[in-house]
């Protein structure tokens, strides 16, 4: 009879649901991932529940020390293996040691899961399109992506409290505006008893915020309030709750002033949000750029053919012109006509403060939804130099939208300078102490969109190193607008934005992420870069010369191929080249008929190359720093997969980060989280959501210590593996129910109203969406 696992009650999900073991190997569905099926010895349980079970004799359950690697045994180590397992390296399958695999390779049921459709966790509808496209006559549904109707339910106390008492002392609330036609608890011993869940017990009970800020900001709601409340007697015998406060370095008590900020930067003020709402909010230098652009793009001059305005174009040699090309007559009095209605732009770029990429600088890339505050401050804790906020849509951020606003908040310790090797070739006068660590990204389809997103930002947040434009997104909702790799097939309108944004963001340098091309085996990325870096055709009506463009990242990989196969890192190498020849021989290249505005120019005429895709170690990082002649890499996925990266990078080792370490990590995620989103019922949950989507990436890291092969690879999938311990095998399972039960660690029981549905769709999650 098959055993029965039980999953724990509280489990806010399924509660009753149950897993049978097989009791033979042949009855596993082939199709199913081999680690979504939970057996009797191989039930990933923490170490805890092991020690409880055994009645705390934890010596068998205890880590290896060891933290370097080991890839070969020495040759006096005897290496038992069966004769059948193949030890060679097989393409796209991660190279487990065999003593760690749930199915030996010999047998029919040794294979690599299945692939990580990252295409779908952005949104790929496309892909379904292309493949519905073969049978024609019959309507089909249209594709949505994965991301789009996912829901989370809600977190929230049945019965919340009013803003008026949530701070204060039971009998001195504030006054409510709305008095008895409020709709939330005014009773506060009520609401405690009764609309509120109880306090959590992790973290020892008491509260993250409060433990680091000397007070709790979110007051009663708190779920740890518990910890920061007490019962005192008045003069007149009552009894009351108040909230209280910890000394603060000096004896002194917390003020409630000093904590409405926990040391994040970029903080919009309400007024100024509503202020864009109601278009009350000025942006003189776009409005008066923008005029100037429209009537020159009008003027008649710029009608003629585009080719007589081509830099490389020559008469031909036996001075026939054939018909519809210019000789060089006409292509001479062309340009002096044009120069004659040249009328200079209102204003020239100011000049920008000094950035620096290097070696020394590996950057984290902006990254959708895990991109958050608190996965940011943990990765420069780790060794991040260089961070950018999550892409943030510019006619949002114009119209003063809170959600879109949000994105552009930073932590202190991203206000520091990055690492900084005075050696190396810098802009002159570069000031490293006048850096900073972290970048906004915004996407526009419109030049309009750009400029004035770009002054609004540099008026709004003081704190950013750099805007930079993307025009890579290739999800689509972005890319059918016009935004986003779109802009990668209007090179003339990107110019502009870039030119336009440089001469609106003050002292703040801009920059530009770009893809390949659009398409598979037609990219035109190299032919962008020369544009931006040298100029376009319709350089001379901006002053000449190129785009003023500060860095250039570039992904290695199409729109049309996203997230599949290997990054291009040869093809990033040629564009690394090309910007590598503007840098030594800039002023050579200029035109001299027209020598350009030194201020339209990048900061010392250098312009930095950053190269992207498929860096999962520190031997990635230097190969492609050799190899491809960049400037820095940008790690993306890596870094979600295994945050210490960038540690690595910087100790140019592996690090066998244990189990143990690992869940650190974890907790200091939710300690971040609290702290940014809240210790209420609603950070909680804000916590709790971001945390499992981080979660659904970190699983697929395969520990080194268990590898028989180095380096990894991003793209190789493993063969089902358990751990070298419980809580190993537990932080890889690939069931999103596993990812609960981690945050439930540090979070407690979810609330009855949460749900999660994983952004990419795990094994266990299609069966059971089918089932």
């Amino acid at each position: 009879m098959a055993q029965e696992i039980k999953v724990n009650s509280s489990n806010p999900l399924e509660p009753d649901t149950s897993l049978k073991a097989p009791t033979n190997v042949q009855d596993v569905d082939t199709e199913a991932h081999p680690q979504s099926t939970i057996f009797a010895v191989d039930s990933a349980v923490t170490k805890a529940e092991k020690i409880e079970r055994h009645a705390g004799n934890d010596n068998e359950f205890q880590e290896s020390p060891t933290k370097r690697i080991k890839t070969h045994p020495s040759s006096n180590e005897e290496v038992d293996r069966d004769p059948l397992i193949k030890t060679e390296r097989r393409k796209g399958v991660a190279p487990i040691k065999s003593e760690f695999l749930v199915y030996p390779p010999a047998t029919d049921h040794y294979r690599s899961t299945a692939v990580h459709n990252d295409d779908a966790a952005e949104g790929a509808a496309h892909e379904q399109s292309q493949r519905d496209s073969s049978g024609r006559g019959k309507r089909k549904e249209k594709s949505r992506g994965q991301n789009f109707s996912r829901s989370f339910g809600s977190s929230r106390d049945e019965v919340g409290l009013c803003a008026s008492r949530m701070t204060r002392p039971e009998f001195s609330p504030d006054e409510c505006p709305y008095g008895e036609r409020c709709r939330f608890e005014h009773d506060l011993r009520k609401y405690l008893r009764d609309w509120k869940r109880v306090d959590l017990t992790t973290f020892g009970g008491i509260c993250p915020i409060w433990q680091t800020q000397g007070r709790c900001s979110v007051g009663w709601k708190c779920r740890f309030v518990g910890s920061h409340m007490e019962e005192r007697v008045t003069d007149d015998g009552k009894k009351e709750l108040i909230l209280t406060a910890k000394p603060d370095s000096n004896g002194l008590l917390v003020t409630e002033d000093a904590t409405t900020s926990i040391g994040t930067l970029n903080e919009v003020t309400t007024q100024a949000k509503n202020d864009l709402m109601k278009r009350k909010l000025e942006t003189p230098k776009a409005d008066a750029y923008i005029t100037w652009l429209d009537t020159q793009i009008q003027k008649p001059g710029k009608q003629r053919d585009r080719q007589s305005n081509r830099k490389d174009w020559e008469p031909p040699v036996d001075g026939d012109v054939p018909m519809g090309e210019p000789n060089a007559d006409d292509h001479q009095q062309a340009k002096e006509d044009d120069r004659a209605r040249y009328i200079s732009p209102p204003f020239l770029p100011s000049e920008k403060r000094k950035i620096y990429f290097g070696p020394e600088t590996p950057v984290l890339a902006p990254l959708t939804t895990q991109g958050n505050l608190p996965f940011r401050r943990l990765c420069v804790g780790l060794g991040a130099q260089l961070t950018y906020s999550e892409m943030a849509m510019s006619l949002p951020l114009i119209q003063g939208q809170k959600s879109e606003w949000a994105l552009m908040r930073a932590h202190r310790t991203e206000a520091t300078s990055p690492t900084f090797d005075s050696q190396a070739g810098v802009a002159a006068d570069y000031d490293n102490n006048r850096d900073l660590k972290f970048g906004a990204q915004i996407s526009a389809n419109k030049p309009w969109q750009a400029l004035k997103t770009a002054e609004i930002l540099t008026k709004l947040c003081p704190h950013l190193r750099l805007i930079d434009l993307n025009c890579g997104c290739p999800i689509d909702l972005v890319y059918r607008t016009g935004a986003g790799s779109a802009l990668l097939d209007s090179q003339s309108k990107l110019e502009k934005m870039i030119r336009g944004m440089n001469a609106v963001s003050g002292e703040v340098p801009i920059t530009v992420k770009i893809r390949m091309g659009t398409a598979n085996n037609k990219p035109n990325a190299l032919k962008l870069v020369e544009r931006l870096v040298y100029g376009g055709a319709d350089a001379d009506i901006y002053g000449g010369g190129g785009s003023g463009v500060a860095a250039i990242t570039l992904h290695g990989r199409s729109r049309q191929q996203r997230y599949t196969k290997s990054a291009d890192w040869s093809y990033i190498a040629d564009c690394a080249a090309l910007i590598k020849r503007f840098n030594e021989k800039g002023d050579k290249l200029a035109d001299t008929a027209r020598e350009p505005d030194p201020r339209t120019q990048p900061v010392g005429k250098k312009v930095y190359f950053v190269g992207n895709g498929d860096c999962y170690s520190h031997v990635d990082y230097q190969q492609h720093l050799e190899e491809a002649r960049v400037d820095s890499v940008m790690v993306a996925r890596g870094a979600l997969i295994k945050p210490w990266i960038f540690e690595e990078i910087q100790k140019g080792q592996y690090i066998d980060k244990s189990a143990t370490e690992r869940l650190a990590l974890v907790e200091q995620f939710v300690r971040y989280g609290l702290e940014c989103w809240g210790s209420d019922e609603m950070g909680v949950g804000t916590t709790r959501r971001f945390l499992l989507e981080w979660l659904s990436f970190a699983y697929r890291y395969v520990p080194v210590g268990i590898l028989e092969y180095l380096p990894p690879n991003l793209q190789d999938r493993p063969p089902a593996w358990k751990g070298r311990n419980d809580l190993e095998t537990l932080l890889g399972s690939d069931n999103y129910r596993d990812w609960i039960k981690i945050s439930e660690m540090f979070l407690g029981p979810a609330h009855k109203d949460f749900r999660f549905e994983p952004k990419h769709k795990s094994n266990s999650y299609e069966i059971e969406a089918e089932g």
